[in-house]
C-alpha cells in the first residue's frame, strides 16, 4: 500500500512537473520569436535604411520590379538583400547566379551565330501529370544542319528521365542580336481527339516551359509588375455563347525577347541576361504572318478551337518573332527576377529560425528532465535501501533483468526495418551535405535525384550490417544471415519499385512524360541487383563475423509479468505522442519543401536544411530515450519495437499533412493526379518514418 502511494504520488508530481514545463516552454518559444523579431527590426544597418528610402521612393513613382532598366535592378537588389548575405559557407556577399549555379560561367555568343532554344516539361499546378513539349500538336524540330553544334544536344541523366524532364530542341531557330518579325512554323492539322485534348489542357491552366541559355522563360509584364514562368497553352473566355459553353482559344504564336548584355571592355560578344516571352492567339495565315511585328491579341482574331465532327480537322498556323534587346543588367544578377515574390524569402528565414528555437529548447527541455528524474530516482533507491518497506524494488530497476530481452515479435522484421531507416537517413544526410558545400545543386532537379539514388545505393552495406548485428543478438542464428541480408536488401527497394511500376503504367496510359520507359527501369533494377545488393551483403557479412553486443546485466529465463501501465506507455497512443515532436522539428521546413515539389517553386537553402536533417535526428533521439524511460518506469521492458514506432510515428504526421496540403494548397483536378500525389507521399511518408524509427531505436539501445 505504501508502495502504492509513493508510486501515484510521483505520477502526480511527474504530470505536475511536465504541465509546468510544457506551459514554459511554449511561453518562452513565443518570447525568443518575438524577441528575435524585434532585435531584427531594431538592428537595421544604415545601408538598409537608405536602401529602404530609396525602395519606396521608386515604388510611389511607379516603378516596376521586373524590369530590365537600372532602378528595377536596384529595386531587386534591395528585395533580394538577404538572399546574397555572408554565411558559414559563404564568406562574401555574392550573387545569386553563383548561389544558385555556383562554379557555373557566363557563355559568351558572336554576333549571327545559331543558338538553341530547348523545350521543358508541360505543366499544371491543378495536376501532377506533366507532358513533352512534342507530345502535344506542336510544329516538330528543325533538322537543320546549323544546329548540331555545341548546342544542340543536352544529356539527360537517370533523375532527369525518371522525372520527365528531358531537355530536347525547340522547333525555335534564333541568331545571336539578329530580331525579326513574324515566321511562319509550320501548319498543323487536328482532329477531334486532339482538339478535344487541347481544351481540356486549357481548362486544366498548363503552362509551356522553354529554357535558353539556362534561362526559364519568363512571362513579364512591366506595367502590371509581375513575372512568372512559362507560357499557357491557351486561355478560356470570361462569358460563355447562348448555349452556355465556352470557347477556347490557343496561343499560337510567340513573341520571343531575348536581352543581353555588350561589354566590348570586359568580354567579346554578348551574354544573355532575359529570356520572355509574349504569347498571341492569331488567326492567321502566311500572307498576314511574313515579317509582321505588331501582332497582339485581338478578340476579333483569336485562334479558336473549334468543336469539329468526327473525321473533320481544323489547321492551326503557328508562327514566332524574335527580338533582340540591349541591357544594363549584369549577367550576375540576371537571376534575380525569379526569386522576387518567392515565399521563401523573410517569412523562409523567419520560420526556419522559429523552427530551430523551438526543437532546441525543448531538446534541452527534454535533457533537463531527464536528467533531474534520474537523479531524483537513483537518489531516492539509495536513501530507501536501509528500510523494510523498501526491500521490494519498484520502478525501472525492478526490470533489469529484463531489459535487454531480446524480442519475441518478428526480430528479423525489426532488424530489417531499423537497417534500411539507417541507410535511408545517411544517403539523404550525405546528399544534403554535398548540396551545402556545392558540390551537388539543388535546382537541377534530374541530378540531385540521381545523387540521391547513387549514394543510396553505396550506403547498403550500412544497412547490411546494422540489420545484421541486431539479428544476431535479438535470435542469436548466425546462420540465418543470408535470409536476412536478402530481407534487408530487396525489401524496401522491391516495394518502392513495385509501386512505382504500378504507377508508372497508368502514367504510360495517360501519356505523361513521367511515364519510365523499358531500359530505365532496367538502369533502375541493374543499381539494385548489381550494386546495392552485393554491398548489403558485404555490410551483413562483417556484422555477422562481429561480437556480439555486450550486455551490462544477465537476464533471466523467465520473463517478468508486465502489469498494466498509464495510458502514455500503451501503443498506440505513445505512437501518437512520440511523433509529434520529430514532426514538429520539420514541419514548417516542409511546407517549402511541398511547395517546391507541387508548385514548381525554387527551392535551394540546402544549409538550413541540413541542420533541420540534425535536429530531427537529434529530436528522435531524446523522444526515444525519455519514451523508453517512462515505459521501463511503468515496468514494461517490452521496449524493442515500441522505441522504433514511437518516433515512427512522425510519419503518420506526414501523410496527415500531406492530404491537409493537397485539401488547401494544391487544388487537383481528376483521379490520377490525386493517386499519384498521394502515391508518391505515401512512400516518402514511410522513408521518414523509418527512419525517425530507426534513429530513435539505435539511442534506445545505445
Amino acid at each position: 500500500m505504501v508502495t502504492m502511494t509513493m508510486t501515484m504520488m510521483k505520477m502526480k508530481m511527474k504530470m505536475k512537473i511536465s504541465s509546468f514545463l510544457f506551459l514554459f516552454c511554449f511561453i518562452e518559444t513565443l518570447n525568443v520569436s518575438v524577441v528575435a523579431k524585434l532585435s531584427a527590426s531594431n538592428n537595421v544597418s544604415q545601408k538598409d535604411m537608405v536602401g529602404k528610402q530609396k525602395y519606396l521612393e521608386l515604388r510611389r513613382q511607379g516603378v516596376d520590379e521586373v524590369g530590365h532598366t537600372a532602378e528595377a535592378a536596384a529595386m531587386r537588389a534591395f528585395q533580394l538583400r538577404k538572399k546574397k548575405r555572408k554565411g558559414i559557407f559563404r564568406k562574401k556577399e555574392t550573387s545569386l547566379a553563383q548561389v544558385l549555379f555556383p562554379g557555373v560561367s557566363s557563355v559568351n555568343y558572336i554576333d549571327k551565330e545559331v543558338v538553341q532554344i530547348y523545350t521543358d516539361v508541360v505543366n499544371s499546378k491543378k495536376t501532377q501529370i506533366p507532358f513533352e513539349f512534342y507530345d502535344l500538336p506542336y510544329c516538330k524540330a528543325s533538322t537543320d544542319t546549323e544546329l548540331s553544334g555545341r548546342f544542340a544536344k543536352q544529356k539527360n541523366n537517370l533523375g532527369s528521365r525518371l522525372q520527365g524532364a528531358e531537355m530536347k530542341p525547340a522547333p525555335f531557330a534564333l541568331r545571336v542580336k539578329n530580331s525579326h518579325g513574324c515566321k511562319i512554323l509550320c501548319e498543323v492539322n487536328m482532329g477531334e481527339k486532339k482538339l478535344k485534348w487541347m481544351r481540356r489542357l486549357i481548362q486544366r491552366h498548363y503552362r509551356v516551359h522553354l529554357t535558353f541559355d539556362q534561362l526559364p522563360v519568363l512571362m513579364r509584364s512591366r506595367k502590371l509588375n509581375y513575372a512568372v514562368r512559362g507560357y499557357p497553352i491557351g486561355f478560356v473566355s470570361a462569358a460563355g455563347d447562348e448555349d452556355g459553353k465556352q470557347d477556347f482559344f490557343l496561343y499560337n504564336h510567340l513573341k520571343f525577347t531575348i536581352f543581353y548584355q555588350e561589354d566590348s571592355g570586359s568580354f567579346d560578344g554578348v551574354r544573355i541576361t532575359g529570356f520572355d516571352v509574349h504569347p498571341v492567339s492569331k488567326l492567321h495565315s502566311k500572307d498576314t504572318c511574313d515579317g509582321v511585328t505588331d501582332l497582339a491579341n485581338e478578340p476579333s482574331s483569336y485562334q479558336i478551337l473549334r468543336q469539329v465532327k468526327s473525321g473533320e480537322k481544323q489547321t492551326i498556323t503557328y508562327s514566332y518573332e524574335a527580338q533582340w534587346t540591349k541591357s544594363d543588367l549584369q549577367w550576375a544578377d540576371r537571376w534575380d527576377v525569379y526569386l522576387i515574390g518567392s515565399p521563401d524569402d523573410d517569412v523562409h528565414f523567419f520560420a526556419i529560425f522559429n523552427s530551430l528555437m523551438i526543437v532546441l529548447f525543448l531538446t534541452g527541455a527534454i535533457a533537463t528532465i531527464m536528467i533531474r528524474t534520474l537523479r531524483k530516482d537513483i537518489a531516492g533507491y539509495n536513501q530507501m535501501q536501509g528500510l523494510e518497506e523498501a526491500q521490494e524494488e519498484t520502478g525501472w530497476k525492478l526490470v533489469h533483468a529484463d531489459v535487454f530481452r531480446p524480442p519475441t515479435t518478428s526480430p528479423m522484421i525489426l532488424s530489417v526495418l531499423v537497417g534500411c531507416g539507417s541507410q535511408i537517413g545517411l544517403a539523404f544526410f550525405l546528399s544534403m551535405l554535398l548540396a551545402t558545400v556545392k558540390l551537388l545543386n539543388p535546382l537541377k532537379k534530374g541530378q540531385t535525384l540521381t545523387a540521391i539514388l547513387i549514394l543510396y545505393v553505396l550506403c547498403g552495406s550500412v544497412a547490411g550490417y546494422i540489420s545484421a548485428r541486431i539479428y544476431k543478438y535479438c535470435t542469436g542464428n548466425a546462420q540465418a544471415w543470408k535470409i536476412n541480408t536478402l530481407y534487408t536488401a530487396g525489401c524496401l527497394p522491391g516495394l518502392l519499385v513495385s509501386i512505382f511500376c504500378i504507377l508508372n503504367i497508368f502514367l504510360g496510359f495517360a501519356g505523361a512524360s513521367t511515364s519510365v520507359s523499358f531500359l530505365n527501369i532496367v538502369a533502375i533494377f541493374a543499381l539494385w541487383i548489381f550494386v546495392s545488393t552485393p554491398l548489403v551483403f558485404l555490410g551483413s557479412y562483417l556484422g555477422f563475423q562481429a561480437e556480439k553486443f555486450s550486455i551490462p546485466t544477465k537476464v533471466t529465463k523467465i520473463a517478468r509479468q508486465i502489469p498494466e501501465g498509464p495510458i502514455y506507455s500503451q501503443m498506440p497512443y505513445s505512437i501518437l505522442l512520440g511523433g509529434i515532436l520529430p514532426f514538429g522539428a520539420v514541419c514548417i521546413e516542409l511546407f517549402f519543401i511541398m511547395s517546391a515539389l507541387w508548385l514548381h517553386q525554387i527551392y535551394y537553402v540546402m544549409g538550413f536544411l541540413l541542420v533541420i536533417v540534425l535536429i530531427l535526428a537529434a529530436t528522435c533521439a531524446e523522444v526515444a530515450i525519455v519514451l523508453c524511460y517512462l515505459q521501463l518506469t511503468a515496468e514494461d521492458h517490452r521496449w524493442w519495437w515500441k522505441a522504433f514506432w514511437n518516433c515512427a510515428g512522425a510519419g503518420f504526421y506526414l501523410i496527415l499533412y500531406s492530404v491537409w496540403f493537397l485539401i488547401s494548397r494544391l487544388k487537383l483536378v481528376g483521379i490520377l493526379p490525386v493517386v499519384v500525389y498521394l502515391t508518391y507521399m505515401s512512400m516518402i511518408s514511410l522513408c521518414f518514418g523509418m527512419f525517425c524509427g530507426a534513429v530513435g531505436f539505435l539511442m534506445s539501445l545505445w
